[in-house]
């Protein structure tokens, strides 16, 4: 894009309330319940294929306790320093050093009784880590997170479009889904720049804008 107008639409942050759930109701229900003090683990480790929503519930789960008035920090790849609430978002990247800190962090949040949330592609036993930073991460709650089906992407984008201030024509919609990539995070990349894009002409979210910005990120159209 030329130009991107900054500052007008609203920002979007991840939130518990605005993930849409779709087969992980169970997942969500735990991460609420930990984050409330119910519950007797303290760990919860989230694992799935890209853009199944792992990034969006550590991030939402950490604005929930920072809101509630705990610390709390999420950090992709790295380790952070013990807090009220730890996420360790995408855990298999971690070379040995961050292995060795997230064992460490573990057993110091144990102690501390904070709660631990991590991430990965695969489940612990899966994973390509040191066998005693898998053996930690599998005694805690284990969830796969399940990726979205069409009808769940198209609320999720409608859901993304209300917060930002604009109307999304179902056309526009059904366009995306058929034509763009299929994980969310592009999808929602794709709507943003949709957004600045009328915001620049003044003009309505529409199939010919949409295919303008998917063209001008080059992406295959039919």
């Amino acid at each position: 894009m030329t130009q991107l107008l900054l500052g007008i639409a609203p920002d979007w942050t991840p939130t518990l309330d605005n993930f849409v759930v779709g087969r992980n109701a169970e997942l969500l229900a735990a991460l609420r319940s930990s984050l409330a003090g119910g519950g007797a683990a303290r760990s919860i480790y989230l694992w799935g294929d890209a853009g199944s929503g792992k990034s969006h519930l550590l991030q939402a789960a950490v604005a929930a306790a920072r809101a509630a008035g705990q610390s709390a920090i999420c950090l992709c790849g790295m380790v952070p320093e013990a807090m009220q609430v730890v996420a360790v978002d995408d855990a298999h990247t971690l070379n040995e050093a961050g292995q060795l800190a997230l064992f460490e962090l573990y057993n110091r949040m144990k102690e501390s009784g904070g709660l631990l949330l991590v991430s990965g592609v695969a489940a612990p036993a899966h994973l390509a880590l040191r066998d005693d930073l898998r053996t930690r991460l599998g005694w805690g709650l284990i969830y796969q997170a399940h990726g979205l089906n069409d009808d769940e992407k198209a609320r999720a984008l409608e859901q993304h479009a209300v917060a930002r201030g604009f109307e999304l024509p179902k056309e526009v919609t059904q366009y995306l889904l058929r034509h763009g990539r299929r994980d969310l995070p592009a999808l929602l990349g794709v709507l943003d720049a949709l957004d600045a894009h009328c915001l620049r002409l003044k003009r309505a979210a529409s199939v010919p804008l949409l295919k303008e910005v998917m063209q001008d990120a080059r992406a295959p159209l039919p």
